[in-house]
């Protein structure tokens, strides 16, 4: 992907009277589709803790029985952003930047974000983002966040990076499908992962997954059909998806142009059956 914006990044927009009232937006206990069409102005949220920022919720616990976290939408202006971003002393944050630049301050070293460039905050660690009063357009970054949640070893390392530095690994059988692994895959000090998927056009998950693992997809790039349950549902640029843990899932990419989505898992923990939560299926 080249050029200035090599993510797609909704610009969110009231549509006319005349409009069609029709939409793809669904829920269901398993997952949940929603199209850039549907984060309107209307239905932004404001954040206390920052400034010149528009937020759209995309997951949140309340989408469904055990999910363990939350994605926004983020829009910050020029002069916007946050120096206490994070409410929550035990939440770790993952930034992803999906158009203009912002400047990030994580345990006092300050880091040019631009898109493409992403970057981990662990629980209790103080960080800030900004965008240049100067610069010419907003910022566009997806964040996710979660509870983290201990084991036996050292907590995980702030980290920040580019898409571009991960080497991306090929999928099982095939060079038309890669995974960049954007946290050291390896390190079980992360309690999730994320993930950029790509695929070649007419290239596909060959076996429908389920498994514990919930997640949280954003369209970067392309189009194609996302089989959920037992439906396929027509997804392109923008879209969103949320997936319970063990909703059977797989992907064909059917557009003209390579596809790719940013891709949310939590992993490296074990399943609680005690305690707070233990009537989820999900892990946290």
């Amino acid at each position: 992907m080249s050029g200035a914006h090599p993510y797609f990044a909704h610009t969110p927009r009231t549509p006319p009277q005349s409009a069609s009232v029709a939409h793809r937006a669904l829920l269901t206990p398993q997952y949940a589709l929603i199209p850039p069409e549907s984060l309107a102005p209307e239905v932004l949220s404001v954040l206390p803790e920052w400034s010149g920022t528009s937020c759209w919720i995309l997951a949140a616990p309340a989408i469904g029985p055990g999910t363990t976290f939350a994605q926004y939408l983020l829009d910050v202006e020029p002069g916007g952003g946050s120096d206490a971003p994070e409410p929550e002393a035990g939440v770790e944050s993952f930034l992803f930047v999906l158009a203009g630049e912002a400047s990030l301050t994580l345990d006092g070293a300050t880091h040019a974000l631009r898109p493409g460039s992403y970057a981990f905050a662990p629980a209790g660690g103080r960080w800030s983002l900004r965008v240049p009063a100067d610069a010419g357009t907003s910022a566009r970054l997806i964040w996710i966040r979660k509870a983290y949640e201990p084991y036996a070893g050292p907590p995980p390392a702030a980290l920040v990076a580019h898409e571009r530095d991960v080497t991306p690994a090929p999928g099982p059988g095939t060079e038309r499908k890669s995974t960049a692994r954007l946290l050291p895959p390896e390190d079980v000090a992360y309690d999730f992962h994320v993930n950029i998927v790509r695929f070649e056009s007419g290239s596909i998950i060959a076996t429908p997954e389920a498994h514990v693992m919930q997640h949280g997809l954003y369209m970067l790039s392309g189009k194609g059909l996302y089989l959920l349950n037992d439906d396929w549902h027509e997804v392109g640029p923008g879209h969103f998806i949320w997936m319970s843990a063990f909703c059977p899932q797989a992907f064909y990419a059917a557009g003209d142009e390579p596809a790719s989505y940013l891709l949310y898992k939590d992993m490296n923990r074990q399943v609680r059956l005690t305690g707070v939560g233990s009537e989820a299926h999900g892990r946290g």
